[in-house]
């Protein structure tokens, strides 16, 4: 290995991954020099293909949903969850052509989220289940699984109304609400006030034999975090790139409200993930094996960094 690694850090091209587009944009205007690592970061489309790549080692580290991230750890890759990516920042979207006006009008309907294992499974079973609604094959709401960039199209050609909606992380719900395609139906912040969704993983070789890069790359995103919270209208202008959105849904996704997406608190905290691991076991129906949270999180990095 060399004595300066190269940090293959995979991501979305989401609001909930612009703390990475804040430091990418810094690196490339020297305002920020790496010393002990190279930074490569690479877009994916999807989180099936970003999870494969990452599985493979085509990438060393990335952005990824918490439940997908722990079930990686689950199947025995040696990873460790190092920071928080954001908290809040999805939407539940409702489809014009469904006419839904209440959460009982979702009856019947399916509703679009990005992958199985994701915290938007688990959000939307709460708004659901609150209501005595039960999600699932047969049930009274089914879920499909579909790319977030690819779910407006969905929607868009659903003349009859069967996709009740969707739920997913920015721009993908005020682009469709700016195109006229839907309605915001609940922000993901009321379903569970501040819950974690995106994390950082890396591989765990990194962090032995270069914990000074992983370090740097946290403290980066970490000041990334608190300049999104603190100058919304430059944090608006990256987003239009890394987003490759219009400066108004940029603006809308950050402010409208405040806490629409916040990304000044960014320390991984056990309990959050202990509620998201009670759930994937109890609620989903699914055979999972619960992982050992305290080996799984590795909080120095971040406590390092000054994450709160």
């Amino acid at each position: 290995m060399s004595n300066k690694p190269s940090i293959r850090i995979g991501y979305l091209n989401i609001s909930d991954h612009l703390i990475l587009g804040v430091t990418e944009r810094k690196i490339l205007k020297r305002d920020e020099v790496f010393k002990y690592a190279d930074l490569q970061t690479r877009a994916f489309i999807d989180w099936h293909t970003l999870g494969v790549a990452f599985s493979r080692g085509d990438i060393n580290a990335a952005f990824m949903m918490a439940p997908m991230a722990m079930d990686h750890f689950r199947r025995g890759e040696d990873i460790r969850l190092v920071l928080l990516g954001h908290k809040n920042g999805s939407v539940l979207i409702t489809n014009k052509s469904a006419n839904i006006k209440t959460i009982y009008d979702f009856k019947g309907k399916d509703v679009l989220i990005p992958f199985h294992l994701s915290t938007h499974n688990m959000l939307l079973y709460n708004l659901l289940n609150d209501h005595q609604l039960k999600i699932g094959i047969g049930k009274d709401v089914e879920v499909q699984t579909v790319p977030p960039s690819k779910m407006p199209t969905y929607v868009e050609i659903d003349q009859k109304g069967k996709i009740g909606g969707f739920l997913v992380a920015e721009p993908f719900g005020s682009n469709a609400i700016k195109a006229g395609l839907g309605d915001e139906f609940e922000l993901s912040k009321n379903i569970w006030p501040d819950h974690p969704c995106c994390v950082l993983v890396v591989k765990a070789e990194l962090i032995r034999y270069f914990p000074h890069a992983v370090q740097e790359l946290t403290n980066s995103l970490v000041k990334s975090g608190k300049f999104i919270k603190n100058n919304l209208n430059e944090a608006a202008k990256i987003g239009v790139f890394f987003l490759n959105q219009d400066i108004e849904v940029v603006e809308r996704i950050l402010t409208s409200p405040a806490d629409r997406i916040t990304t000044d608190t960014l320390m991984p905290q056990i309990e959050d993930f202990e509620r998201i691991q009670d759930y994937i076991t109890n609620q989903m129906g699914t055979i999972y094996e619960k992982i050992d949270l305290e080996k799984f999180i590795f909080a120095r990095f971040a406590e390092e960094a000054g994450a709160t």
